[in-house]
């Protein structure tokens, strides 16, 4: 399918992101909502050439946890909310975007202003606030992304909110792998790549597959500096394990089915039969 054809469903998809959340969010429960995201989300990956697979997912937590993940990309958003629909704390100018913006907006998005010391202290207040209601927020404590081969040192910032709420951290790895069952930097979002270019190279890149393995729960503790020590090293564990093809067998997930599938290295041929087709990368530009 053509590159510009391709890039033509996936702003019809934005838009009907917009017209769902718009007219169906108001009056739906919020069970509802988490299903209507995931099933979005996990269309925006089906549209940009990508399945998911979740590796280890009865230790998922659903209810007042830090959930720390690497980050790639900006397509990481919509592999968590694909997996388990989760508010994220995001920098401030992906509010700014069109579209995109909006729908993070009206999905519980916290924007931080990173460049402003006074606004990390209000988020982790907010964060705080929200663990100990019972909610979920998800954040990337790296900072900025990476091209996904290593992880780059975890602030400890962040942590505070959980320590402060006594909420659990849940650790998550996130590694993408092509078509060959080598894992793919075509999502890395870093240096001074557009995001037009980054999405041609995702598209290029396909067909993708984006594991996510869920790390077992930490206790908060009272040091965020060592919680956040602990939560890398369940994420560097994951992520060799995942590139070694050493990770738990995982499940392939999509619009309204789950399937069982191989481990990162084989899970793109043992999941073929039980998924949807995804979109294959353009012949030419």
């Amino acid at each position: 399918m053509k590159l510009a054809l391709r890039k033509v469903r996936l702003i019809a998809h934005l838009l009907h992101g917009m017209w769902t959340v718009a007219t169906r969010f108001p009056n739906a429960s919020a069970e509802r909502r988490h299903a209507l995201n995931r099933a979005w989300s996990l269309k925006m990956l089906r549209l940009c050439g990508m399945r998911l697979v979740v590796h280890n997912d009865a230790a998922r937590l659903d209810h007042g946890a830090l959930v720390v993940a690497n980050h790639i990309s900006w397509i990481d958003i919509y592999v968590i909310n694909a997996w388990r629909p989760t508010p994220f704390v995001s920098k401030a100018e992906i509010r700014q975007w069109p579209v995109v913006g909006w729908l993070a907006q009206q999905l519980d998005t916290v924007f931080i202003q990173r460049e402003k010391r006074s606004d990390a202290k209000r988020i982790m207040h907010e964060l705080a606030d929200r663990l100990s209601a019972g909610e979920l927020m998800c954040v990337f404590p790296e900072g900025t992304t990476s091209n996904g081969l290593e992880l780059l040192p975890f602030h400890a910032n962040m942590f505070q909110a959980a320590v402060s709420a006594g909420a659990p951290v849940q650790p998550v790895c996130i590694m993408y792998e092509d078509a060959q069952g080598r894992q793919s930097t075509a999502p890395a979002y870093i240096d001074d790549v557009s995001l037009s270019d980054s999405l041609d190279m995702l598209l290029r890149g396909g067909p993708l597959t984006a594991h996510v393995y869920v790390g077992a729960p930490l206790a908060a503790g009272t040091d965020r500096r060592a919680l956040a020590a602990r939560a890398q090293d369940v994420v560097a564990g994951a992520l060799r394990d995942m590139q070694a093809g050493r990770a738990v067998a995982g499940t392939v997930a999509q619009e309204g089915d789950v399937a069982n599938a191989a481990s990162p290295g084989d899970a793109a041929a043992a999941a073929e039969p039980l998924i949807e087709p995804v979109d294959q990368p353009p012949s030419s530009a």
